[in-house]
């Protein structure tokens, strides 16, 4: 679609819109990787300036709208050359498809990094489209795509994204298996500042998989043991710990991962799996009292974690195990409290989402405008849709959904400004039409008396050019008498004329003065020849300064009246055309929008359900182990009470046994040995 002389005015591009509308949903995002201008060159135009502005301020939409408008603008010139965009028109191009790259319209940047490479451009710039299109390849989940793009680059990539193509194949060969290729070139990076932990994260996995897991742990606890105030770069170091931690105690070497947990920074966003690890690595080696400490740690944190849900489980759990069963129960009664409320808690979040409102909270502005907005949404007021969502926001996939459905939200309402500054435009029209329909007339009548005076100049100035060009030829001196000269010229010849009708009626005196005088003006005449025809040549040029001022000013005038004709004419036809295409789009948007936030809101009712179902499961664990546990506490109960009214009596009832026999016992005997 072509844009209108209105539409490069106008705040953005209706094209660009419909071109979003086409772009894939379900992606990842991307590195930014804009061609960086020349700074050598400098900057030659300030709009392709203003475009990289917006990019690197991550604005992408903003900066693709800038280029598209300003290569629309390029190729409709006359003259393109004498643009000074033309000094920046092979680096438009090309980032026209990395800005769409990174605004994640894979679609677009592929066709037009594939018309790159089907160019008739140098090799370095073709193995850096290869690049690029295997990023786009491998950011939608298609490895074997993204590696034969990668295949199609021969030689060196350039010096800048050197390292990142080496990284994209690396990662390239885990996602297909193939882990030998990948370590090999993972231990190429190494040392490679851009990439700084990434790098060793991922060797030391491909050699985990690969088989070689002592160099792989060796890796990992390297990189693990790092400290760092940036909070990326420490949670990636607490990720491997975690990682390796999780490892070991599945492998059963219980020493081994306690360590690894113990690492994890405790306000980092991997503490309370970490804690739950640590607990579980001394609960499986039978220390319940010691798993009892960082269990009991994570019970006191926000009990919407998993892992603090479960730590409510564990912690009775191990008081269990140390035989202290009335204070698991108590435990198992909080937890059934706990859970009880999170459920209710949840049935609330599962009715708002199905309400609306988690969509609502989604397209909020305050939550927006702050860098971490998934968790900035936990804090809005009335928001009980984002309480158990956090973990399941943050991850790849569904941030990317709910990315591009606050990105079709934004075009909305762009598109709505649009609409706005249409009618905004309409207005100026007519305003613009109100101030100079009235004023036309005048100035038409004062132009079409401009027009006669030039006309009656140029008819003059051409005869009088004429005279001069005859004069260089052949003398005139008559053309160069002045007004009286030409007066007393004219006289002179009546007398004359006179003279030769009726000689009689004239003296011989007067005939004689007559001849004399003009024997003085052809002298005059003859001998100021050169002079006067001076004097004309510099009079013809003083006439034709005067003439161009004359049409300059009547093209002031015609430029001045067709810019005021223009500026609200010819308009009509363009705003009606694209409040239509504008309005057309709206109705994509809203389809788009609702059938984005119809997943968004399945997603998060199922994990809501998830988590609701889990939590009921906790419950009648918990209610069971709770009746188990006030069980076992009465039986240890009443047998500590039996044993202590045994002992109690046994202090107070003891008697002491006689030494002889009593006199009854004594007498039976005797009769016994008579008999």
């Amino acid at each position: 679609m072509m844009l209108t002389p209105l539409l490069l005015v106008l705040p953005g591009s209706v094209r660009m819109t419909l071109r979003v509308l086409g772009a894939s949903l379900c992606t990842l995002p991307v590195f930014f990787g804009v061609a960086n201008a020349d700074d050598k060159e400098g900057l030659n135009d300030l709009f392709f300036g203003a475009a990289m502005f917006h990019a690197h301020q991550e604005n992408y939409f903003d900066a693709i709208v800038a280029l598209d408008t300003e290569l629309v603008q390029y190729h409709r010139l006359d003259e393109p050359e004498l643009d000074p965009f033309s000094a920046h028109l092979g680096q438009a191009e090309f980032s026209v498809g990395d800005l769409e790259l990174s605004y994640r319209i894979h679609r677009e940047a592929g066709r037009a990094i594939e018309a790159v490479l089907k160019g008739n451009v140098s090799q370095s710039v073709r193995n850096e489209a290869a690049y690029r299109l295997a990023k786009i390849h491998y950011h939608k989940q298609q490895p074997v795509n993204a590696l034969h793009a990668l295949e199609m680059i021969e030689g060196r990539v350039p010096e800048r994204v050197r390292a990142e193509e080496q990284f994209l194949r690396a990662r390239v060969f885990m996602q297909l298996g193939r882990f030998e290729a990948a370590v090999e070139l993972l231990k190429d990076l190494k040392g490679e500042e851009s990439l700084e932990g990434f790098v060793e994260f991922n060797l030391g996995i491909a050699q985990l998989k690969f088989g070689e897991e002592a160099r792989g742990v060796l890796e990992l606890t390297a990189l693990g043991k790092n400290r760092s105030n940036d909070p990326a770069e420490q949670a990636l170091y607490d990720k491997t710990n975690l990682l390796l931690g999780s490892h070991l105690m599945e492998a059963g070497e219980l020493q081994l991962a306690r360590p690894y947990f113990d690492r994890v920074n405790l306000e980092g966003p991997f503490s309370n799996r970490a804690l739950l690890g640590a607990g579980w690595v001394e609960a499986r080696a039978g220390r319940f009292d010691r798993a009892l400490v960082p269990w009991k740690m994570l019970q006191d944190r926000k009990g919407t974690n998993e892992s603090v849900q479960e730590a409510m489980l564990a912690v009775p759990y191990a008081y269990g195990k140390l035989d202290v069963h009335s204070t698991a129960a108590i435990h198992y009664g909080r937890a059934l409290d706990s859970f009880g409320k999170e459920i209710d808690t949840l049935t609330a979040s599962i009715n708002s989402i199905r309400e609306g409102k988690f969509l609502e909270a989604l397209r909020r502005k305050e939550a927006t405008q702050v860098q971490n907005w998934v968790v900035a949404l936990r804090n809005l007021p009335d928001a009980p849709e984002t309480h158990y969502l956090l973990d399941l926001m943050a991850s790849n996939d569904y941030q990317e959904f709910l990315r591009n459905y606050r990105d079709l939200n934004d075009l909305y309402e762009r598109n709505e400004e649009w609409l706005k500054n249409l009618t905004a435009y309409e207005d100026i029209i007519s305003i613009r039409r109100a101030y100079y329909e009235p004023l036309l007339p005048q100035l038409d009548e004062q132009f079409r008396k401009l027009d006669a005076r030039i006309k009656l100049r140029i008819e003059q100035r051409d005869k009088f050019a004429s005279r001069i060009e005859q004069m260089l030829i052949s003398r005139r001196p008559e053309y160069l008498a002045t007004a009286g000269e030409q007066e007393a010229r004219l006289e002179l010849l009546k007398l004359q004329k006179q003279i030769v009708q009726d000689p009689q009626g004239f003296t011989e005196v007067t005939q004689s003065r007559v001849e004399r005088l003009q024997g003085v003006l052809d002298l005059r005449l003859s001998t100021e020849y050169d002079q006067r025809l001076t004097e004309a040549y510099k009079h013809l040029q003083q006439l034709n300064e005067e003439i161009e001022k004359l049409q300059s000013v009547y093209q002031s005038y015609v430029r001045s009246r067709q810019a005021a004709t223009h500026s609200y004419t010819g308009y009509n036809t363009d705003i009606t055309r694209l409040r239509a295409q504008i309005r057309s789009t709206q109705q994509r948007l809203e389809m788009l929008m609702a059938r984005q936030g119809s997943m968004l809101e399945a997603l998060a009712i199922q994990e809501l359900q998830r988590r609701r179902t889990q939590l009921e499961s906790y419950q009648i664990k918990a209610r069971f182990a709770l009746a188990d546990s006030y069980d076992r506490a009465n039986e240890l109960q009443e047998r500590r009470e039996d044993q202590r009214k045994i002992e109690q009596h046994r202090v107070e009832q003891a008697e002491s046994l006689p030494e002889n026999n009593p006199p009854e016992l004594e007498a039976e005997d005797g009769k016994g040995d008579e008999a």
